[in-house]
């Protein structure tokens, strides 16, 4: 199996703990959590931010010295609503109490202290469509570049109907050479529509050095530490995937792969 490649550690409790030294990179850790209700997690963000997103479920978290109360609306990823999610600083704790069957994405990477503990979402965030043709997907903007939320970390979510390329035209980010690429190593942590299907994830540089195709499962993820990184949706099959993102500064440019530069 390709290194690149996560399954979880199992069906429950704490199932991915990815972290820099882990991946073998400097900035993106991420973490996953499925709880049953009355189960708790939480951790110390130590020089990390955090993001917790609330992919599916609710529970109610205290965080930087605060009650944020209930958190979740959505109990099946699938229905596409806005995500409920909370940003927590780099020198804080945050604990979750699970209200229901619950999972929890930590999506972590260095703070600075320069911004505040906050909820995100689900006012702010609209699904939204990108691409054409079998190249569409729809997009929840969780903290992108627009949104000044975050030291680091770039968040977002990704809907791909069955039938559809996602992350594509293929594009790379792995350079830091502002502002015609940035460098972000990145995570996908994957879903499927029907639980029991698949789908595909190419990692792939330009020279080849690296070429690796994979097949995703749910509760995959996928680390991409550098090159282009397409995902392909079966017919029969949806994917929904949570891209984590960071690096030495918060944009996201890229560059194409030469292959499909007439497609951009």
């Amino acid at each position: 199996m390709s290194r690149l490649l996560r399954r979880p550690f199992g069906g429950h409790g704490k199932i991915h703990q990815i972290t820099p030294a882990d991946a073998g990179w400097r900035y993106v850790g991420f973490s996953l959590y499925r709880l049953r209700p009355g189960e708790s997690a939480g951790e110390a963000t130590g020089g990390n931010e955090v993001i917790l997103v609330m992919v599916e479920g609710k529970a109610s978290f205290h965080a930087a010295g605060r009650d944020w109360g209930i958190l979740g609306e959505r109990m099946d990823v699938f229905e596409k609503t806005p995500p409920h999610c909370l940003y927590v600083p780099n020198g804080a704790e945050w604990r979750a109490v699970a209200r229901s069957d619950c999972t929890i994405a930590v999506c972590a990477a260095p703070g600075r202290g320069g911004h505040d503990a906050r909820r995100i979402g689900p006012d702010g965030i609209s699904l939204t469509g990108r691409g054409e043709g079998t190249n569409t997907r729809f997009i929840n903007n969780i903290a992108m570049e627009a949104e000044d939320y975050c030291d680091s970390l770039l968040v977002t979510e990704v809907f791909t109907p069955a039938g559809h390329w996602s992350s594509y035209p293929s594009h790379r980010h792995d350079e830091d050479d502002f502002p015609r690429i940035t460098y972000l190593e990145e995570t996908y942590y994957h879903r499927l529509y029907p639980a029991d299907g698949w789908a595909v994830q190419r990692v792939y540089t330009d020279d080849g050095s690296l070429d690796e195709v994979m097949p995703v499962r749910d509760h995959d993820v996928v680390l991409v530490p550098r090159g282009h990184h397409p995902c392909g949706a079966p017919y029969g099959f949806e994917l929904y995937y949570l891209n984590v993102m960071a690096g030495p500064r918060r944009n996201w440019r890229f560059v194409p792969a030469p292959e499909v530069e007439q497609l951009i």
